[in-house]
C-alpha cells in the first residue's frame, strides 16, 4: 500500500477504539478533530501500531502527537510512505 485513505482510517478506528461518540464516520469528517468524533490519544496510539505494523513504517510519535484531524493524520501518514517509495 502507498497511500493510506479515509475510509481504511476510519475502519482501524472502529476495529481498535469502538465507534465514536455520536459521531457518524461515513460523513465529512476529515477536518473534525479526533476528540469531537470521540476519539482520544490512546485510541490513535492503537491505530497507529497497526498502520507501523500492516504497512513496515516507523512514523514520528511528536507529529503525530500534533495531528487532531484525520486529515492531518493522513497527511503525515501519506508523507512518510511517500518518502519511502522515493528512498
Amino acid at each position: 500500500m502507498d497511500h493510506l485513505e479515509l475510509d481504511r482510517l476510519t475502519a482501524l478506528l472502529r476495529e481498535c477504539a469502538g465507534e465514536g461518540e455520536g459521531v457518524d464516520l461515513d460523513g465529512d469528517v476529515l477536518d473534525v478533530p479526533f476528540f469531537d468524533l470521540g476519539y482520544d490519544s490512546l485510541a490513535l496510539l492503537q491505530v497507529t501500531g497497526v498502520i507501523e505494523r500492516d504497512l513496515d513504517l516507523m512514523l514520528d510519535e511528536e507529529a503525530l502527537d500534533e495531528a487532531e484531524t484525520p486529515r492531518q493524520y493522513l497527511d503525515l501518514v501519506n508523507g512518510a510512505l511517500a518518502a519511502r517509495t522515493a528512498a
